[in-house]
């Protein structure tokens, strides 16, 4: 019979995600891992699997983390769906003004690291901008239904360049561009999307 885990496994991934968030998968290593989870060889291997699976996981959880909160803050009524992507696109500018570590974004961060060279982190980082592009799109079209919008633009593709607008804002970010800049360009883009 095997014995119970005397850890909590949330906790354990929690450390781990912010561990390769600040440092990056190839400046991670197997014992920054362990001093960081405080368990041994045996039981991180045996719960988790080597250092790649342990960071699909952890990277896995993030992008599934970041849509479903995303999606909270995007889905409701017609009415005020132009006012929760606004919400939502400033927001971000805020938290990357916010971030003065420049830790970024663990999507960005990891699809910007691995995904030319591991078709697993890829296809995690293809899957969760698909769903983001999706929720965009949905309150777009629910902004153009509640006449806030041009009924007449597509919804995906401002959808997409909202999308882009924010890994650029977040990739500026990272790179030190100021608050006031992050701020004008999510004022500057939310401005450009079509009114009727």
């Amino acid at each position: 019979m095997a014995r119970p885990r005397s850890f909590d496994e949330d906790q354990v991934l929690r450390a781990v995600r912010d561990r390769f968030w600040s440092s990056g998968y190839a400046g991670t290593s197997v014992d920054d891992i362990l001093r960081d989870t405080g368990l041994g060889k045996g039981s991180l291997y045996g719960a988790f699997g080597d250092k790649h699976q342990l960071f699909l996981r952890a990277f896995a959880d993030y992008c599934d983390g970041l849509v479903t909160a995303i999606g909270g803050r995007l889905k409701g009524p017609d009415e005020g769906a132009l006012e929760r992507l606004s919400a939502q696109v400033r927001e971000i500018a805020e938290a990357t003004a916010a971030d003065v570590v420049l830790r970024g974004c663990l999507l960005a961060n990891g699809a910007a690291e691995l995904s030319g060279r591991d078709p697993e982190v890829q296809a995690i980082a293809r899957r969760t901008f698909a769903a983001l592009q999706e929720l965009f799109t949905a309150c777009v079209a629910a902004a153009q239904r509640a006449g806030d919008i041009d009924p007449g633009a597509d919804p995906g593709h401002l959808a997409a360049l909202l999308l882009a607008v924010i890994r650029g804002i977040e990739a500026l970010g990272k790179g030190g561009s100021g608050a006031e800049s992050l701020h004008a360009i999510a004022d500057t883009a939310l401005s450009l999307l079509p009114r009727p």
